[in-house]
């Protein structure tokens, strides 16, 4: 875990604990997806000795918790908060709605009719 605190976070806007842990299991996420990926393929593969793939099964079940995908929580990236975010913006509720009567993102309008 030491080794992910050293590097540089390539993120923007607000930071705390909890930002700092979600990017840090993005980054694990993203580094071991391909051997999750290679293992859960082993252990559907109904061609394979049983033996092999009750192997493969024990590595995925030993990988840390950081590696899987549910462990990633969608983050608001000027505010932090982890509740009511929009994938397509990243950012909370409130923050688009400041963001959008601001016009300051484009695309985004005021409904009126």
């Amino acid at each position: 875990m030491s080794q992910f605190r050293s590097k540089k976070l390539d993120i923007g806007g607000f930071i705390n604990g909890r930002i700092i842990r979600d990017h840090t299991k993005r980054k694990v996420f993203e580094q071991y997806e391909p051997d999750r990926q290679a293992l859960r393929y082993i252990i559907r593969n109904t061609s394979l000795p049983q033996r092999v793939r009750a192997q493969a099964q024990l590595q995925l079940s030993q990988m840390h918790a950081y590696t899987r995908s549910t462990q990633i929580k969608n983050r608001c990236v000027a505010g932090g908060v982890a509740r009511s975010v929009f994938r397509d913006f990243r950012i909370a509720r409130f923050q688009f709605r400041m963001q959008a009567l601001a016009g300051e993102l484009p695309g985004v309008r005021k409904a009126s009719w």
